[in-house]
C-alpha cells in the first residue's frame, strides 16, 4: 500500500459530524449527520413544535410568548450541540422572522444562549436549499417539480438534477391560512372553496411558465405534506401517492366533521389538527392550479439541504460564485475592470485587517462579491449609481446568499463613494457595523486607485492602519501624474474627517 492509499484510508477513517437546523413557522428542526468518505449519515433528529408564526399580531410584531418557545427550543438545541465548532453548524430562520418587524429582538436573545450564527434566509433561498435536500435524497431522474408548504409560506421550485431553473416562495402556509380561513377549528365547504381560491389567486403569476416548463415528477416535502401522506396512508392508500381525487374526498371528510377537534384520523397527531385543513387546502390548491396528477413523498427538506451544502465535497460549484457572475451578466458590470478592484481590495485588505475584527477570510469573501458587483447601478444612470447598485442588490433574488449578506453587499456598495452617511448602515445581527468598516474603506480607496479604469498595473504603494487612522504610502511621482486621482484622494479624506476616521497620505522615492 503506497502514502498516498495511507493517507486516503485514513483520511476515510476520520469523522465529521455536521449539523442542520431549520426554524420554520411552526417547528424548529436539529438535523446531525456524519461525513463518512463521500456519503452523509443522519444520525440524530430533534423536531419540537414551537409554532413562532402564531406569535405575529396584526403589525408583524412577534409576542412575547412566542419569542420565549423559540428561546427555549433554541437552549435545548445549544446542549445537544455542545463542542460543535460554528463552522459545523449552520441554522437557518424561515418565512416568520424574515416577516417580524422586531426579530432582531429575537436575534439579539438569541445569541445569549445558543452559540451558533442564525441566518434569515430569504424564500428564494429557502427554496433552493429546499430542492438541494430533496434533489440529494430522491434517486428520480429527469426534471423534478418541489413542493413545502410550511407555516408561513410555501416554495415552489423547477429543477433538473442539482440544479434549479424556477425559484417561487408564495405566502401561503398552514398557520397563516388556519388563522384566516379556519378560525377557532371550524371547518366549512365555503372557507375551503374561499382558500383555494386565494392559492390559486397567488400562483396564477408563475403557473403558465413552470407549465411550459415542464416536469417528470413532482415531489412534496416536510411536516405538511407527509402528515396528508399518513392520513391517506391509514385510509387504504398504501402507494403513498397523492393524487387530486384523494385530496378532494379528503376535503370533503373534513368538512362534513366541521371541526379540528373531531379530525380523529389515523395518522394525524393531535398537535397538527388545528393546522391540518389549512395544509391541505393549500396542497390539493397547488395540484389542481399545476394540474398535478399524483405528487410523491420526499424526507429531505430544507434542512437536508443546509447539510449538503455545508460538505463542501457534495457540491460541484459554489453557489454564490454562479449567482454573482449572473448578476454581474445581466446588468453588463466590465467585470475585468471589477477583477482588478477585487484583487487590489483583497490585497489592501490583508494589510490592515487584524483577526480581533473578524475572521479575515470572511472578510475577504464579502469584499470579493461587493468589488464584482460594485457598478451594478450603472444600467440604471450614472446619477447616483452606488445608490442604485445598493437597492439592486439588497432587492433581487441572490440563491447562496442570506439576508444578511445581501444587507452587507448593499452597504458596500451603497458607501463606495460619495459621503460617508454611516447613520444610514443597516441593523445587522450576525456583524457589527464597525466589522464592515474596514471593508468600506477599502473598497473607497480601491475605487479610486483604479479610477482611470487602466489596465497596466498601479505602482507599487503600502497601506498601514491602527484603527480608523489609515496611512496610505505611494509613490513621489504620483502627485504629478494622477493629477485627477490626488483631487480623488484630497476630497476622500475630508470624507473620512466627517465621520472621524482619518486617512493620511505620505509619499516616498
Amino acid at each position: 500500500m503506497n502514502n498516498q492509499t495511507i493517507a486516503l484510508s485514513k483520511q476515510a477513517n476520520v469523522l465529521r459530524h455536521i449539523a442542520a437546523i431549520d426554524m420554520g413557522s411552526n417547528s424548529f428542526h436539529l438535523v446531525i449527520a456524519r461525513v463518512i468518505g463521500t456519503s452523509l449519515q443522519i444520525i440524530f433528529r430533534h423536531k419540537q413544535r414551537v409554532q413562532l408564526a402564531a406569535g405575529l399580531d396584526s403589525h408583524c410584531n412577534l409576542d412575547q410568548d412566542a419569542m420565549q418557545r423559540g428561546l427555549d427550543c433554541l437552549r435545548i438545541f445549544a446542549d445537544r450541540l455542545q463542542d460543535f465548532p460554528a463552522c459545523n453548524v449552520r441554522t437557518a430562520a424561515t418565512y416568520t422572522l424574515r416577516k417580524a418587524q422586531n426579530a432582531n429582538i429575537f436575534l439579539k436573545r438569541a445569541a445569549k444562549i445558543f452559540p451558533y450564527p442564525i441566518e434569515v434566509i430569504p424564500g428564494t433561498e429557502e427554496a433552493r436549499l429546499i430542492y438541494l435536500g430533496v434533489a440529494h435524497t430522491q434517486p428520480n431522474e429527469g426534471k423534478k417539480l418541489v413542493i413545502d408548504i410550511g407555516g408561513g409560506s410555501t416554495e415552489l421550485v423547477l429543477g433538473k438534477d442539482f440544479e434549479t431553473h424556477y425559484l417561487s416562495s408564495k405566502h401561503m402556509g398552514c398557520v397563516s391560512y388556519a388563522q384566516a380561513f379556519f378560525p377557532n377549528g371550524k371547518i366549512t365547504a365555503e372557507n375551503m372553496q374561499r382558500a383555494q381560491w386565494q392559492v390559486a389567486q397567488k400562483l396564477k403569476n408563475i403557473t403558465h411558465v413552470y407549465q411550459q416548463h415542464g416536469w417528470d415528477t413532482a415531489i412534496g416535502s416536510s411536516g405538511t405534506i407527509k402528515t396528508v401522506r399518513e392520513v391517506l396512508f391509514h385510509q387504504g392508500h398504501h402507494d403513498g401517492l397523492l393524487t387530486q381525487d384523494r385530496l378532494k374526498a379528503l376535503c370533503e371528510q373534513i368538512c362534513q366533521l366541521g371541526h379540528a377537534d373531531k379530525l380523529n384520523f389515523d395518522g394525524l397527531t393531535a398537535d397538527r389538527r388545528p393546522l391540518f385543513a389549512a395544509g391541505l387546502v393549500i396542497l390539493y390548491g397547488i395540484m389542481v392550479s399545476f394540474n398535478i396528477k399524483s405528487l410523491q413523498y420526499s424526507d429531505g427538506a430544507l434542512r437536508e439541504g443546509l447539510l449538503y451544502e455545508m460538505e463542501t465535497r457534495f457540491r460541484f460549484s459554489d453557489v454564490r460564485q454562479r449567482t454573482a457572475q449572473m448578476l454581474a451578466e445581466q446588468y453588463h458590470v466590465d467585470t475585468a475592470h471589477a477583477k482588478r478592484i477585487r484583487e487590489t481590495a483583497e490585497m489592501i485588505l490583508s494589510q490592515v485587517v487584524t483577526t480581533s475584527d473578524i475572521k479575515k477570510t470572511d472578510l475577504m469573501v464579502l469584499l470579493k462579491w461587493g468589488a464584482l458587483l460594485h457598478e451594478v447601478g450603472l444600467g440604471i444612470s450614472y446619477s447616483g449609481y452606488h445608490r442604485h447598485s445598493s437597492y439592486l442588490l439588497e432587492h433581487s433574488s441572490m440563491p447562496g446568499f442570506n439576508q444578511e449578506e445581501q444587507r452587507i453587499l448593499a452597504c458596500l456598495v451603497r458607501f463606495h463613494r460619495k459621503a460617508l452617511k454611516l447613520e444610514e448602515m443597516p441593523q445587522l445581527i450576525l456583524y457589527k457595523n464597525k466589522q464592515l468598516y474596514p471593508l468600506i474603506r477599502t473598497l473607497r480607496l480601491t475605487v479610486i486607485l483604479h479610477s482611470q479604469r487602466h489596465h497596466d498595473k498601479l505602482e507599487s504603494f503600502s497601506i498601514n492602519a491602527e484603527k480608523e487612522h489609515w496611512i496610505l504610502h505611494l509613490p513621489t511621482e504620483w502627485q504629478n501624474d494622477h493629477p485627477l486621482r490626488m483631487v480623488d484622494l484630497a476630497q476622500e479624506q475630508v470624507y473620512w474627517h466627517k465621520v472621524g476616521w482619518e486617512l493620511e497620505l505620505t509619499f516616498h522615492a
